[in-house]
């Protein structure tokens, strides 16, 4: 029995890469005329459908809106009680109709073509009522639904969900869009804390810092790190600039030196112009310089050099931008 499951789940996505194959020769004159009636558009784009393709509408719509272009998505029943005057002549409507005859849909054309918006239609002919009335069509025709009934939308689904991908990318790529402008978007999401977040957000900062002077002595400087917990302490001088950086590390190598912690000064073992960072630097620039030079830790200085922060990489794989 289980190879029947198998073989008819080979079959859905064969039937299915097929169809997305075929659009290809759908990605014409008319794809590029509907990107440039959204790119020329003022306002932004209402995405519309029925059923299953109301399912695939609310994905494209999201999909757009993420990626540059203004769009939500708008119920086509809800529209025709009061829902349209969500729509303004600044907009364009993207109608999705595998048939081209919803007619929840077809309803729709007198008031919109009052209001002269523009209309691009996603369906599966421009014979279609519905293609008939739209200023482009983007075809999504299919040989077959994967449904080994011939019945239920899956192939069709598929076909228009690539091709709205195709439309937003086009878009997205036209318009300069880039990875911080997805970000901006998507605040909350593990690209937008790596592309926003600053070293400043993330720092320990004020008594949190750890900091020796340069004539204290290696044990004076365990204290501090023991007291920070940054497995790390700043070296400063007497005007309080950094002058190098005392680490876990280096306490491993002079105990293997057999130096004495009691009495041998910090300056004379620490790791002199160590790298540092900027307050307002991205974090995840600080976290390139980190693995650059295969360091866990290091400070965020002002412009003369006197240390204002800290890090490690524990804190920014916590902040999640690693």
């Amino acid at each position: 029995m289980s190879t029947d499951y198998l073989a008819s789940a080979l079959k859905v996505l064969e039937i299915e890469s097929q169809a997305i194959l075929q659009l290809q020769q759908y990605i014409d004159g008319s794809f590029e005329r509907s990107c440039q009636i959204i790119q020329n558009c003022k306002g932004k784009v209402v995405v519309c459908g029925m059923g299953k393709s109301g399912h695939i509408g609310h994905k494209i719509a999201a999909t757009l809106a993420s990626t540059g272009t203004p769009a939500f998505f708008m119920h086509p029943g809800e529209a025709n009680h009061g829902d349209l005057g969500m729509i303004s002549p600044q907009d364009v409507l993207l109608a999705i109709s595998n048939s081209g005859e919803t007619a929840e849909l077809l309803n729709l054309i007198p008031v919109v073509k009052r209001l002269n918006v523009p209309i691009i239609s996603m369906t599966n002919s421009t014979t279609s009522s519905l293609g008939k009335h739209s200023n482009e069509v983007l075809c999504i025709k299919v040989e077959q639904e994967a449904c080994s009934l011939g019945l239920a939308p899956t192939a069709s689904t598929t076909a228009t969900l690539a091709m709205g991908d195709a439309l937003a990318v086009a878009l997205l790529n036209a318009s300069g869009f880039t990875s911080a402008d997805f970000a901006l978007s998507h605040p909350g999401g593990s690209l937008g804390r790596r592309l926003l977040l600053t070293i400043a957000d993330i720092m320990h900062t004020g008594d949190e810092l750890p900091l020796v002077t340069s004539d204290q002595t290696v044990r004076n400087a365990l204290f501090e790190i023991s007291r920070k917990g940054l497995g790390m302490t700043g070296i400063t001088d007497k005007e309080g600039k950094l002058v190098g950086i005392f680490t876990d590390g280096d306490l491993r190598r002079i105990l293997d030196d057999r130096i004495d912690i009691h009495e041998t000064p910090v300056a004379e073992v620490m790791t002199a112009n160590s790298k540092t960072g900027r307050p307002e630097m991205l974090a995840v620039e600080g976290l390139n310089l980190m693995e650059k030079y295969s360091i866990n830790s290091m400070f965020a200085v002002d412009h003369e050099n006197k240390p204002v922060g800290a890090l490690n990489m524990h804190m920014l794989l916590k902040a999640g931008v690693v």
